[in-house]
Formats: structure tokens, C-alpha cells, sequence
């Protein structure tokens, strides 16, 4: 081997080790905030059960609910499963991870509408708000599956490699946050 290549082998193996480090450093950090979750979901306990929440930051005063504590845990439930979700969606390779889209406009809609609405009627979801997603969500999964299933029947491969070729695998999550607007 001659100098250049060497050099070019051992650039390669530092990027490789850099990009090894990322995926490890990433990966912890997605794994303690799942490992996280129950006891962001039980939050809630640690607030008080009255109308009136005064903290070092501010004050929170529940002006239709008779509790601070209730809504804390209603919106716990709310950003608990959009949290899983939306890692599920980011860390997810198989061609039907568009359809995690669906549920995840679902609690965030659930979620805006409990911070934006004085009532006790937050939860009542109408779907009509859904059916633009949904118009173009499920056709788009639809259309990847026919496109799969055809070349299963022309091409002798597996499903295994038909998922990879139609995977589109961005190296940063900056990139796989783009992919999808």
C-alpha cells in the first residue's frame, strides 16, 4: 500500500469510529428518556391537589378544573404516548412507518386542544380535523405496499431486501427530521 491509501484508510476508519460514537451517544439518549417515561408519566404526584400550583417559576391556577394535579395527569397522558411515538417515528425503518403519523397528529391535536381549551370537553376528538392527514397518509402507505408487492412478483427477492431498497436512511437526525417535510 502506498501513503495515500493508508491515509485514506485510517480517515475512514476515524469517520467510522466518530459515526459509531454518535450512533451509541443518540442511542443512550433515546434509551434513558424511554426508561424515563413511566416516572414522567407519574409527574403528576409531585404536584399539589388543589386549584393553585405556586412554584419557583410561576403560578398555576386550574380555572375550570378543580385540580392542578388532574391537569397535569391528563396532560402527562397526553405527552407521554406523543413522546414514544414520535421516537417510534424517527427511529423507525420499515416503509410503513408513515401510518405512526396518524396517532401522533391525534394526541398532539388531543394535547393543543386540552391547552387551548377552558372546558371539560378537551377530549372529545372530532375526526373530521384528521381526514386531510389521513388523505394523504393512507394512500401513501397503500401506494409503498402495491409497489412492494409488485416487485415481489417480478423480482426474486426478499422482503427483507425490497424494505431496505425503499428505506431511505438519513445519516443525522437533523436529515431524518428533514425527510419528512
Amino acid at each position: 500500500m502506498d501513503n495515500k491509501q493508508q491515509k485514506s484508510t485510517v480517515e475512514k476508519l476515524k469517520s467510522q469510529q466518530t459515526g459509531n460514537k454518535k450512533i451509541i451517544i443518540t442511542g443512550s439518549i433515546l434509551a434513558t428518556i424511554i426508561a424515563l417515561t413511566p416516572y414522567l408519566f407519574y409527574i403528576y404526584e409531585s404536584v399539589p391537589d388543589q386549584p393553585i400550583w405556586d412554584t419557583f417559576f410561576y403560578t398555576f391556577e386550574s380555572k375550570n378544573i378543580e385540580s392542578a394535579q388532574i391537569v397535569v395527569w391528563t396532560a402527562t397522558g397526553k405527552l407521554v404516548p406523543l413522546l414514544l411515538l414520535c421516537i417510534w417515528f424517527l427511529t423507525c425503518r420499515h416503509w410503513w412507518h408513515h401510518a405512526l403519523l396518524v396517532p401522533i397528529i391525534m394526541y398532539a391535536y388531543q394535547l393543543l386542544g386540552f391547552a387551548l381549551s377552558d372546558t371539560y370537553l378537551f377530549d372529545e376528538f372530532e375526526l373530521i380535523h384528521m381526514v386531510p392527514f389521513m388523505a394523504i397518509i393512507i394512500p401513501s402507505i397503500y401506494l409503498i405496499r402495491a409497489r412492494i408487492f409488485n416487485r415481489l412478483n417480478t423480482v426474486d427477492q426478499s422482503i427483507q431486501d425490497l424494505e431496505d431498497e425503499l428505506t431511505f436512511k438519513p445519516k443525522t437526525l437533523w436529515g431524518k427530521i428533514k425527510q419528512y417535510f
